[in-house]
């Protein structure tokens, strides 16, 4: 498939499927990535820091529990797991090279596509300051969306 024929499909897909924006974005992300690292022979994260190695989806989101419980954020593990998954599809190196966060030059990163000045402003203390870091990422993105929706339970579509 032709790079520029990728925000079309996209497009397309948003309309005929009925998909959220959020996996439209996580697959261009996926599909770009993929094609920049096929086409630089390097892996498709090659100009991020990459997360920690090891881990799982699951692994993560309880470790982030554990932080938002200290830290009296709320959340629960079904209200995480479906954006997480809408938004990166569980990759914590994804990166949304194309929207107009990206446009801006501040491209949406990590598990919950967090850009990077809401990811300082709601970093949680205790974490990493990684932005690809899953835990640090998972825990910011619910203290944002704490702030700003009462809970990342409340999130149903890109935020």
């Amino acid at each position: 498939m032709q790079i520029s024929a990728l925000p079309k499909k996209f497009a397309r897909m948003t309309q005929t499927k009925k998909i959220s924006l959020g996996m439209a974005a996580a697959g261009a992300a996926v599909v770009a990535g993929s094609l920049a690292g096929s086409l630089a022979g390097a892996p498709a994260a090659s100009a991020a820091t990459p997360a920690r190695l090891g881990g799982s989806v699951d692994t993560w989101i309880n470790q982030s529990l554990e932080i938002m419980r200290a830290q009296g954020i709320p959340g629960s593990y079904h209200g995480i797991h479906r954006n997480l998954m809408r938004e990166s599809s569980g990759n914590p190196n994804a990166i949304n090279n194309w929207d107009s966060n990206a446009a801006k030059g501040i491209p949406s990163k990590g598990l919950l596509q967090v850009i990077d000045p809401t990811f300082r402003a709601y970093h949680v203390p205790g974490t990493s300051w990684n932005i690809y870091d899953p835990v640090a990422n998972i825990t910011a993105a619910c203290n944002y969306a704490a702030q700003r929706y009462g809970s990342i339970d409340n999130v149903n579509s890109a935020y």
